[in-house]
């Protein structure tokens, strides 16, 4: 390369830059999933397996690739997911994807547990809309002292995180016996750390003591009850992270959430279970457009923005590629993957021929599987079974 630095054109070119940058504990913790990873895997070949069909000859001069989400505009239909302990990756952590997403026009998620408190990433982008990820703990006064710190700083609305009463299994913090380095607090829970700090970092022989002390904080016992608890406290919109079925999707809506993300939270919970985005249409099915559905896991190019908004998603949240842009760039390396990501939707949206957001339907997406199928078909009645028998 002749000495000229390299500039990565692509998600994944940036997570192979953070991989060699970050130390192995850190990276592990970020990129892994549950068990033997089958469902980390196939969160990002499940979108290889939708194929588009393009319509040509339409006039695309003009496009329109913004939309709105809970009645706040974003450049274009992506949300930056919540993800834990950003200082990990850069000095700057939260406050610098903040930055990059208030850059971009994109709403930012903040994880309960960031590395930067809620109020420090608030005032460090004022003009940039937030939500606040939340889990609800067995100590319920912990749960709505955060309510009221997010409500308080500016937060636009709760993600209330669903699919972690217990944590899944995640063998690379195990074998790395990870923990919080001794140089970074959780930000957003100062007093409860001071107290339990030696939980927090102990490399237990067990494997990792962050797990063990949060998993000691999840409630097991919580139930569709505590969403009307919830909503009880707030005068904030909640929106519920880890639906992935009709089942549920139906419960969220009669229990007046204002809207879900299909989500199985980067495959580090349920190993097993359907990619994210192949779960989504049951979802969009379910919900028949009373709330928005929002859909993360696995979206590492703008074709996979496009293809999860043709089965019906109204947006989708990225964690890991932002990641990797934070680690590699800092809030400049984050701000270069959002363009990235929006170029590509924008080149994708063109092609198969939408000029808006509103104008990307079903029929521009259909199943490798079912491609095939409809190629192989035969265009004249099948032969006798004995010519059959001989092929």
């Amino acid at each position: 390369m002749n000495g000229e630095r390299f500039t990565p054109v692509n998600t994944f070119e940036y997570e192979a830059l953070a991989k060699l940058k970050l130390p192995k504990m850190v990276y592990d913790y970020y990129a892994s999933g549950a068990d033997d990873e089958y469902t980390l895997e196939d969160n990002i070949a499940a979108f290889r397996r939708l194929r588009l069909r393009p319509r040509v000859l339409v006039d695309i001069s003009a496009q329109d690739i913004s939309t709105t989400l809970l009645g706040i505009p974003s450049s274009f239909p992506l949300v930056i997911a919540p993800a834990a302990m950003q200082k990990m990756a850069h000095p700057d952590g939260e406050v610098a994807v903040a930055r990059a997403a208030a850059k971009n026009k994109v709403i930012m998620t903040l994880s309960s547990l960031s590395t930067c408190s809620m109020e420090q990433v608030a005032e460090s982008s004022p003009a940039g809309a937030k939500w606040f990820q939340l889990y609800i703990y067995k100590d319920r006064q912990v749960t709505k002292k955060l309510v009221e710190r997010a409500q308080n700083a500016g937060y636009k609305a709760l993600v209330l995180t669903v699919d972690a009463q217990r944590l899944g299994r995640r063998e690379a913090d195990i074998h790395n016996k990870f923990s919080l380095p001794q140089h970074l607090t959780f930000g957003n829970f100062q007093e409860e750390q001071t107290t339990n700090d030696d939980k927090t970092r102990t490399k237990s022989a067990q494997g990792s003591g962050i797990e063990a002390y949060f998993a000691s904080l999840m409630d097991p016992s919580l139930t569709w009850k505590d969403i009307a608890w919830l909503q009880s406290i707030t005068r904030l919109p909640i929106i519920l992270k880890g639906i992935t079925t009709a089942e549920d999707a139906q419960k969220a809506v009669q229990s007046g959430v204002a809207a879900v993300i299909v989500s199985n939270h980067g495959a580090r919970q349920l190993d097993g279970m359907l990619a994210t985005i192949d779960c989504v249409e049951e979802v969009v099915d379910a919900v028949r457009s009373r709330i928005p559905v929002l859909m993360d896991s696995g979206v590492r190019r703008g074709t996979d923005i496009l293809k999860a908004l043709a089965l019906g998603a109204k947006a989708v949240c990225i964690g890991r590629p932002v990641l990797w842009a934070l680690a590699v760039g800092g809030e400049e390396g984050v701000d270069d993957v959002l363009n990235l990501l929006r170029n590509e939707f924008h080149l994708a949206m063109g092609l198969v021929g939408c000029r808006s957001v509103e104008e990307i339907d079903r029929r521009i997406v259909v199943h490798q599987d079912v491609a095939r199928i409809q190629k192989l078909k035969p265009k004249t009645h099948p032969q006798p079974l004995s010519q059959n028998a001989r092929l």
